[in-house]
């Protein structure tokens, strides 16, 4: 009987010394599935190297980092889905969602369990609601719609401008800002239009396009709706300049554009592919064949972020992370990063790109 007695004892014993060494879950979530996957591919990537090179040095505060992925397909309804089963699987940290329309609703979800997340999204409403969970790691829609729609009103002065969104919290948003901008350089938009995301023929809007005498279009949205109109408007004759936002930094655009992918101007944050500081992680995606475009590098600095708040709080507490990300300044892969009072990037930055067979690279001024 004392051997059944012992075994127990002993048995509980290791049971309380594993959980107490347990993993550290950190999650992403985004666009895994549906036609935006290959932005959620990116963020994977960028996640799980992070998470492999920062548990190679012995982890956070002792203990190993566990990642979940969460799949939103871009949808709200499916993205609160996710936030609900995260906090089930009681994450310390989340990293996402992609889509403005996902992470605005998701955001509420993780703000009641208490949980920080660094997201990408730009919407300026994901940080105007006083929510004190997020901590947006890259600029806003008002900042880079300002660089946007300032750069076409000087660059293409005399051409004939449309702006078209695509109906998204995000698209829309940043089609307006672009819109605003431009008037403020006097430049009024020659149409104003709206698509819808999916669909597979957008001949009327470009038809619409070239009886305007249309030449260049601001689009708020995605890179797979770019791809169509260019392809469509080049099989009317029509020779289409796009100018676009970061979602515009994937590679699938080319894929599936074409030569006309080369018509694409987008803004972007600085390319954290040329931060002199970021080279040896570059060198590693490389060297795994991935190449480190779009958000995945900032996939790898929001684990660097959450690594980083957590040592500097020796805690993962939320009272103690949530007051170590909005009090310190942090060292990423994508630059230093630190956060205001409504948890935005202190430091955003955006500049124009343009593709050119098959690469992008900064628009040279």
């Amino acid at each position: 009987m004392k051997k059944h007695i012992l075994a127990a004892s002993l048995g509980l014993l290791s049971l309380a010394a594993s959980s107490a060494y347990a993993d550290i879950v950190v999650a992403i979530a985004g666009p895994m599935t549906g036609q935006y996957a290959s932005a959620g591919d990116q963020i994977r990537k960028g996640a799980e190297l992070a998470i492999a090179d920062i548990n190679a040095k012995g982890g956070v505060l002792g203990q190993k980092l566990k990642l979940e992925v969460g799949d939103d397909a871009c949808d709200p309804k499916q993205a609160v889905s996710v936030a609900n089963t995260m906090v089930n699987k009681k994450i310390t940290f989340m990293h996402g969602h992609w889509c403005s329309s996902s992470t605005i609703p998701a955001s509420d979800v993780y703000n009641e369990a208490q949980i920080p997340m660094a997201t990408v999204s730009t919407n300026p409403q994901v940080t105007e609601r006083g929510l004190k969970n997020i901590f947006r790691i890259m600029g806003r829609d008002d900042q880079q719609g300002l660089v946007a729609g300032t750069f076409l009103a000087e660059h293409f002065k005399g051409k004939k401008i449309a702006v078209v969104d695509d109906k998204s919290a995000y698209g829309k948003g940043l089609a307006d800002e672009i819109a605003k901008a431009m008037e403020a350089k006097g430049a009024k938009p020659a149409l104003r239009e709206s698509i819808t995301a999916g669909e597979k023929d957008y001949s009327g809007l470009v038809s619409k396009l070239k009886s305007a005498g249309v030449e260049v279009m601001a689009f708020g949205g995605y890179h797979t709706e770019v791809a169509l109109i260019l392809r469509q408007a080049q099989q009317a004759g029509l020779k289409l300049t796009v100018m676009g936002g970061d979602t515009m930094t994937n590679s699938e655009l080319v894929t599936a554009a074409g030569p006309t992918a080369d018509n694409v101007l987008f803004t972007f944050a600085p390319d954290p592919r040329k931060n002199p500081a970021a080279a040896g992680v570059v060198k590693k995606f490389r060297d795994a064949k991935v190449e480190p475009e779009g958000y995945v590098m900032y996939a790898y600095a929001a684990m660097q972020l959450f690594a980083e708040a957590a040592t500097k709080a020796k805690s993962t507490k939320y009272a103690d992370l949530e007051k170590a990300l909005r009090e310190g300044s942090f060292d990423t892969v994508i630059g230093k990063l630190g956060f205001d009072a409504k948890g935005d990037n202190k430091l955003p930055g955006f500049t124009v790109y343009q593709w050119k067979g098959g690469q992008y690279d900064y628009v040279k001024k």
